[in-house]
């Protein structure tokens, strides 16, 4: 089954509550131009407190690797999610630092390069709609039809997803997992129960 990301967790309550609908993902975003950015002392202190179902995910945009190893440690990453402008040598470097599974993002304009994106050899894809000035989180989508070339093993779709057009994405693409945040919000970095549950079970 496609598992689910839930992102853009600021706060205790919606972490617990993401986990007891079984989301197998969090993501905890460090980007401080985010209004989803939360300090890393604040994540760890969330993260230790949850009882562990759930994946914890760093979403870092162009930090620098130190940085990244650092928060790794101390928040208990299970994964880092690089969501900038990266290059396939940060990528490549990164991974030699840190025993970790990496996810890079591309933020899809009008095509896809799957050469490039492939050349990533990452060890997962996230594919995420573009707008100038934002890394993610922005509630858009992009064409899913253009998705070719990409390993659904390796797919995290992201990009404006929400309950209605969820289940067409999953059926056209088969990803390795989905990532939500803006569509289940009631405001930016906090979670509607209502609509993570809707959405939850509307993946699954």
């Amino acid at each position: 089954m496609t598992k689910i990301k839930i992102c853009g967790i600021t706060n205790y309550e919606d972490a617990q509550n993401s986990e007891d609908l079984g989301a197998d993902f969090l993501g905890f975003n460090f980007y401080s131009k985010s209004p989803r950015y939360i300090d890393y002392m604040d994540a760890k202190d969330i993260i230790h407190k949850l009882n562990g179902k759930s994946k914890i995910v760093g979403v870092f945009v162009n930090e620098t690797i130190d940085n990244i190893k650092k928060i790794g440690k101390m928040c208990s990453l299970d994964l880092i999610q690089l969501s900038g402008d990266e290059s396939t040598d940060v990528a490549i470097q990164l991974k030699k630092k840190i025993n970790k599974k990496i996810i890079k993002s591309f933020r899809i304009k009008n095509k896809i390069d799957s050469n490039l994106i492939n050349s990533f050899n990452s060890d997962y894809i996230m594919l995420d709609s573009f707008k100038k000035g934002f890394y993610g989180g922005t509630g858009e989508n992009f064409d899913v039809d253009a998705v070719k070339g990409i390993d659904s093993r390796k797919l995290f779709l992201a990009g404006g997803l929400n309950v209605r057009n969820v289940k067409s994405a999953i059926q056209k693409l088969n990803p390795f997992a989905v990532d939500v945040c803006t569509s289940i919000e009631s405001l930016p970095g906090k979670k509607d129960f209502s609509k993570m549950k809707q959405f939850i079970e509307a993946v699954k």
